[in-house]
């Protein structure tokens, strides 16, 4: 795991193919589209209080979160 104060890499795999222009206001994630509907937005993330305005994001938006998950600690 990272040391605290380091950016990690996470995936958040949300319902449905969101629009590309999505990606700035998540904070310029990459955004693929995957074959099965879903969305995962990939990107570093400086904390956890970034994470959680990641969250908060997804909720404002009205996406269905499926799942978040660490894909690597180094950026």
């Amino acid at each position: 795991m990272s040391s605290p104060g380091e950016p990690v890499c996470y995936q958040l795999r949300v319902a449905g193919h969101l629009d590309e222009h999505w990606s700035v206001w998540f904070d310029a994630m990459s955004l693929v589209h995957e074959a099965d509907g879903t969305t995962s937005l990939c990107g570093s993330v400086a904390d956890q209080s970034a994470l959680y305005g990641l969250l908060a994001k997804v909720r404002d938006l009205g996406a269905t979160l499926i799942s978040v998950e660490v894909v690597d600690t180094t950026p």
